[in-house]
């Protein structure tokens, strides 16, 4: 489908003028014309549509519900037939006296932007044009008639980010300026009496609820898994973790930090009043009837208090077993040792490299079954039918090692520990799988054939532990390349050398574009490197051995590493070499 770059309203309105006749063309022809689809699944697809009730199924969603169009792919081909141009917005400017049209909270939850106003109409840049309640919801708000444009996401994403957050600083800013507020937080450690009254009345001036919302709103639809504020001398950063790695999203005024930063200690619960000691605190937020968790840290740095907030969508869907990304070989291997009824199973990595996702898969998996699951966890990530989930509270002196000891009252057929973090729920966890059950649970090691000596310093005795010890799953999360701007990968001589690559071997990799935010990669996937304890490998826990010994015993049995693993995924085409050179330094 023809994209249209616009540069200003003269182009929009222009190109609008082209669009007012509706296509008489049919979404399937579209969809042929577009090449998305074949002339034999657009006629399997219409032969369903008459095996259901007149009218009760339409076409477009036996398409995606067939897999054979994207809902993204529809709604253009949508766009297209019902004359909704498809535009490009990167370096059009729009002018900032129509912001206030839209707030930013808004804008930010249903993907929208006002573009310009033409002859008493507002014209609007959304991703889902054909959404007829956004619609009337932007008529009721705007008091205009809207007329609508379709963009894609991440363009969208870009130009609120650049627009609403001159605004959103420019309203926080003359909220403050009525309060006549003057206090340099570099030097105000400790606010007293009517300072703190005044910090917390700057909290709950709508301007500075809008920003924090709008902050919070703008890393969800990003699909960030953290959020960072960041004081620096004269300003304030705000970056979204998203694909694991840290992106700069907007600067802030300095002056705005005491105020944003109270009214996220209001919301999580925090004393507003302490700005020597870390606090932290908790909160929930909704989204499209979703349940969004925030996990809320507040450090006093030199420099002001910095902020780290982890986003957890507690009902987002628990990904299947497959679609983790395991190979064939390991994926069979993982279903046959969870098939055991006892003995302990350890997924292992570093902060941040998808174990809870594992965690969630394996027990989905276990559940099929039908067995009494029980769960002891810090906190609750995701909510799971079927599965009982206890959340420890060290405030109360609830731990790990109490739950499970309380568990083992509760005869459940499956156990998942959060995370093994001392001796003591080391020696539980073990006791339990020793006497008929089976044990989930996660530990912070580099490989697989280390997280056996790490048992082992936790006072396991090697000889219970060659008993129990089922495997271990070691994993990392890798960037995958952004399919819209994939090309050959210039690789460096010595990133060869060092993963043993020929010199004629080619490999892919994203230049980059608006559609993964310039990075070239877009998405995650894990790769994992199994060591499943043989009899041999038994043997060796048994009698001591080093991790360097099962390590190489496994590797004989048919082990493949991490880095051997993503390596793989990089001759695929899915991933840079430059991801997997990345993994094998860490």
């Amino acid at each position: 489908m023809r994209t249209y770059t616009l540069k200003n309203v003269k182009d929009l309105r222009a190109l609008l003028q082209v669009h007012k006749r509706m296509s008489d063309m049919r979404l399937g022809e579209v969809l042929l014309e577009e090449q998305l689809i074949t002339d034999e699944q657009l006629m399997t697809a219409l032969v369903a549509q008459k095996e259901y009730r007149a009218g009760s199924r339409h076409l477009g969603q036996i398409l995606v519900e067939s897999g054979l169009v994207t809902p993204k792919e529809l709604n253009i081909a949508l766009a297209k037939k019902l004359a909704i141009p498809y535009v490009k917005i990167e370096n059009f400017e729009i002018d900032l006296k129509l912001l206030p049209l839209i707030p930013s909270d808004i804008a930010t939850q249903y993907k929208v932007l006002p573009l310009a106003e033409i002859d008493k109409t507002l014209v609007v840049a959304m991703v889902n044009p054909l959404d007829q309640g956004i619609n009337e919801l932007l008529r009721f708000k705007t008091k205009m008639n809207i007329e609508s444009v379709m963009t894609s996401s991440e363009e969208l994403d870009a130009a609120m980010v650049r627009y609403y957050s001159r605004q959103e600083d420019s309203e926080a800013l003359e909220a403050l300026d009525d309060l006549d507020m003057d206090i340099d937080p570099l030097e105000e450690h400790q606010p007293k009496g009517e300072t703190i009254h005044t910090i917390e009345q700057e909290a709950q001036q709508k301007p500075v609820v809008r920003l924090l919302n709008a902050i919070l709103l703008q890393a969800v639809s990003s699909g960030a898994s953290d959020i960072n504020i960041r004081p620096e001398k004269d300003r304030v950063n705000v970056y979204y973790r998203v694909d694991g790695k840290m992106q700069f999203v907007r600067t802030l005024s300095r002056a705005l930090l005491p105020a944003l930063v109270s009214r996220i200690k209001i919301t999580g619960q925090m004393d507003i009043s302490e700005r020597r000691l870390p606090q932290d605190g908790k909160a929930r937020m909704m989204r499209h009837g979703q349940q969004i968790d925030l996990r809320i840290s507040v450090v006093p740095t030199v420099k002001g208090e910095s902020v780290a907030i982890r986003v957890l969508n507690k009902e987002a869907n628990v990904r299947p077993l497959e679609k983790l990304g395991l190979n064939a070989r390991d994926l069979e291997n993982v279903r046959r040792l969870i098939t055991r009824p006892n003995g302990i199973f350890l997924v292992t990595g570093p902060t941040g490299s998808g174990k809870s996702t594992s965690l969630y898969a394996l027990l989905n998996e276990v559940k099929k079954r039908n067995p009494h699951i029980l769960t002891v966890e810090d906190p609750v990530e995701y909510d799971m039918e079927g599965v009982e989930q206890v959340q420890i509270s060290l405030v109360k002196g609830f731990t790990f090692a109490q739950a499970l000891r309380q568990f083992l009252r509760h005869d459940p057929d499956v156990i998942m520990v959060g995370e093994i973090r001392d001796e003591e729920t080391a020696q539980i966890a073990n006791k339990a799988a020793l006497t008929g059950h089976l044990v989930f649970s996660t530990l912070h090691t580099n490989d697989a054939p280390s997280t056996v000596t790490r048992l082992l310093d936790m006072g396991i005795e090697s000889y219970l532990l060659g008993t129990t010890l089922l495997g271990v799953m070691a994993q990392r999360l890798i960037r995958l390349n952004c399919k819209h701007c994939i090309a050959e990968e210039q690789v460096d001589p010595y990133v060869r050398e060092v993963l043993g690559v020929s010199d004629d071997e080619k490999f892919r990799r994203g230049g980059g574009c608006i559609e993964c935010n310039y990075s070239g990669y877009k998405g995650r996937t894990t790769v994992i490197e199994l060591l499943v304890v043989t009899h041999e490998i038994a043997d060796l826990i048994v009698k001591g051995r080093s991790s360097r010994d099962i390590k190489t015993l496994s590797i004989q049995q048919g082990m493949s590493s991490l880095v051997m693993n993503a390596l793989q995924v990089a001759r695929e085409g899915r991933t840079s070499l430059e991801e997997v050179y990345e993994l094998s330094t860490t």
